[in-house]
């Protein structure tokens, strides 16, 4: 038994959710916040057999995709108010970070 933790960004977990359904797999769903942007995440944790993981993997990275995103990155307090304007800054978000856990032991009740 495998414990997936997969973490996904917010515009991919309507679509994500409807696919893990579709394919059988029972999860639950927690919101959770980037580091890097803020950007709002979803984490889900996924109990699958060792030998569903492989199916698992594929419906998460078909609806998964990495997209660019402009953002305006702000100096650390190098400079007085006023005297930095910044420009926007291409940054991969999107995707899937995939956690995969041993589970010794798995009970529904």
């Amino acid at each position: 038994m495998k414990l997936c933790v997969c973490i996904v960004h917010n515009r991919d977990k309507a679509r994500l959710t409807d696919e893990l359904v579709k394919a059988g797999f029972k999860f639950t769903v927690i919101g959770s916040t980037g580091g890097f942007l803020r950007e709002g995440n979803t984490t889900y944790l996924i109990g699958v057999e060792a030998e569903e993981l492989c199916s698992l993997k594929n419906v998460v990275k078909a609806n998964c995709q990495g997209r660019e995103q402009l953002v305006n990155v702000m100096p650390f307090e190098a400079a007085p108010a006023g005297a930095f304007i910044p420009s926007p800054v291409k940054v991969p978000v999107g995707g899937a970070v995939m956690f995969v856990l041993d589970a010794e032991q798995f009970h529904r009740f």
